[in-house]
């Protein structure tokens, strides 16, 4: 199979939601999903891009898979790192390296950038696990993901 990896533009921004909510469906997360279109072109291709992606396509242009990046920043190690929010390979053409493919490619762009690491998260019963860690990475230590969000923010944000 031909696949062909570039990175994604404004006109892209209908198939990298398609794709999100594919992967939040694989997921069972879907429900979750409140992004729209118009959010993805403003955050993504606006002048100050909160993300970036990589987008894969078959050999006729149909989209096979998706890898969403942004930078972070280290204080401990004082540089830059990539983080992964989102990959996702159709499952008709997985095991086929294009995961391989799209990861090698983000390994690519954070070099490029001076990237100190690549970082992602991945829920502990995503059966990918087994695939990153063939791919190198490896489970960081104790460290255990926390968030706030939604309603929890804001009544967070009212104690300031």
């Amino acid at each position: 199979m031909t696949i062909r990896i570039r990175r994604a533009t404004i006109d892209d921004a209908e198939t990298l939601l398609r794709l999100v909510r594919r992967l939040g469906e694989v997921q069972g997360a879907a429900h979750e999903m409140t992004a729209t279109v118009e959010d993805l072109r403003r955050d993504g291709f606006g002048p100050s891009p909160r993300f970036e992606a990589l987008l894969a396509e078959a050999a006729d242009g149909s989209p096979v898979g998706l890898a969403l990046y942004y930078f972070t920043y280290s204080t401990w190690a004082g540089c830059t790192k990539l983080y992964v929010e989102d990959l996702f390979v159709d499952p008709n053409c997985q095991g086929a390296g294009l995961g391989r493919r799209l990861m090698a490619s983000l390994a690519v762009i954070a070099l490029d950038r001076g990237c100190v690491a690549l970082d992602l998260a991945v829920k502990s019963d995503n059966r990918a696990r087994g695939f990153y860690e063939r791919l190198g990475l490896t489970r960081k230590g104790s460290w255990q993901p926390y968030g706030v969000s939604r309603d929890a923010l804001r009544a967070l944000a009212s104690h300031a």
